[in-house]
């Protein structure tokens, strides 16, 4: 016997709301629009550099990440506890008003307080867009392939502000950069504030309950926090280390365009594939996490360490390819860990700690500086490769914890649920 519901009548002015499908997909395009217009921290290093020096630009880098550190812990507790729909749009604003600021002032000082700025504020979708998904998708093959391409959109993303951005400041200079960067967060708070629902009463008491040190004490989160930390030095080279050794050649900013545009061609073309082949089309997940995180690892470090030691803008090109397999099994290690090992109601701080992972990877520019100045590109290279194989090495314990865990409590699916996106 089938039981139907008579259906509601809406108030005259209300909007129905939106599919799951829709929001989701209107997220991931929303990452997208934010890191292709994330020129702001992909041209800060040669922003600064060319007005200030090379260690005045690590000095910002640096400044940015730590800022990246605790504006992810905040905002990932902010959003298990008030929901996203009221945490990102204030962030992203915040976060516009960090990249006016930049396109209006050059005084150094000013400049490392406003690096530190839009750490705080740049990264703030990634916590929201990550509990959105589990909180509307039951499986977890499909959180896995969601949380990936929401990783997929981020790299295509950073590649496109670097292709595009070389070539608009070669022209036009930074600062309509960084002003076209304000633009896209503004543009993302309001689809964000439209598209996203309340927080349901039930959820935020017990989101209320976790704390980051209940989060933390969970080992498998500590063991990918190292991987992610190793692995994402690597991954950050392509906006980090890459302007340093390219400014150190003598070359203009068009040459990363270049290397951003051969990444991102390599992106479209390879990552499709390769997800079907890691996670397959079924409801779980084809393969274990943890080696596919240590392969990404390896490549990651072998491919940027390739970089440091280039001097042509074909070479550089070359290894930016390179790299892709690496970012793409890399995503779908971490993606997959948020999907089944992060319980409900702290999706935001697992995200959170994870995102804060890659922002002590970004700490590094100035210890690349300094290097490249002390030991030259071998030096560099060593690191690069030297953390590689470190993050592989937390794989291992990785591995054998998540093999014997029990599955986290599923969170209760928002709205109509797509069980196979």
């Amino acid at each position: 016997m089938t039981v139907t519901t008579p259906p509601v009548a809406l108030p005259r002015h209300a909007r129905p709301a939106p599919s799951s499908r829709t929001v989701i997909a209107t997220l991931l395009g929303t990452t997208l629009v934010l890191k292709g217009a994330g020129f702001a921290f992909d041209y800060l290093g040669y922003y600064v550099g060319t007005a200030h020096g090379t260690t005045a630009a690590g000095i910002c880098l640096t400044a940015f990440g730590i800022g990246w550190c605790i504006g992810q812990a905040v905002c990932g507790a902010m959003t298990d506890r008030m929901g996203q729909r009221t945490v990102l749009p204030l962030w992203l604003v915040a976060s516009a008003a960090a990249c006016v600021s930049l396109a209006v002032v050059n005084v150094l000082p000013a400049v490392i307080a406003i690096a530190f700025c839009l750490g705080c504020t740049m990264e703030v979708q990634r916590p929201a867009v990550s509990a959105e998904i589990n909180e509307r998708i039951t499986s977890e093959a499909g959180r896995t392939r969601v949380q990936s391409w929401m990783y997929w959109m981020a790299n295509v993303g950073v590649a496109l502000s670097g292709a595009v951005g070389g070539y608009v400041a070669h022209e036009h200079g930074y600062r309509i950069l960084f002003l076209l960067n304000g633009v896209a967060c503004l543009a993302a708070a309001v689809i964000a504030r439209r598209v996203l629902s309340p927080r349901p009463t039930h959820m935020s008491s017990g989101a209320a309950s976790v704390a980051y040190r209940q989060v933390l004490s969970d080992p498998a989160l500590r063991w990918i926090a190292v991987a992610a930390v190793g692995a994402m030095i690597s991954a950050y080279g392509l906006v980090s280390v890459l302007p340093l050794v390219m400014s150190a050649d003598g070359l203009p900013p068009t040459a990363l365009g270049t290397a951003m545009i051969a990444n991102t061609v390599a992106v479209l073309v390879l990552s499709p594939p390769l997800t079907r082949l890691l996670v397959g089309r079924n409801e779980s997940i084809r393969y274990p996490l943890a080696p596919i995180l240590a392969a990404g690892s390896l490549i990651l470090g072998a491919s940027m360490g390739l970089a440091a030691l280039q001097h042509t803008v074909l070479g550089y090109a070359v290894a930016a390819v390179l790299m892709v397999p690496g970012e793409v099994c890399f995503s779908v290690a971490l993606g997959g860990f948020l999907a089944t090992a992060a319980p409900a109601g702290a999706i935001g701080r697992y995200q959170a700690v994870l995102s804060g992972a890659s922002a002590l990877a970004s700490l590094t520019p100035l210890g690349i500086a300094l290097a490249l100045n002390a030991g030259g590109r071998l030096l560099v290279a060593a690191l690069l490769m030297g953390t590689a194989v470190l993050a592989a090495w937390a794989c291992v314990p990785l591995a054998r914890i998540l093999r014997t865990r029990p599955r986290p409590i599923t969170a209760v699916p928002v709205g109509d649920t797509p069980s196979r996106p």
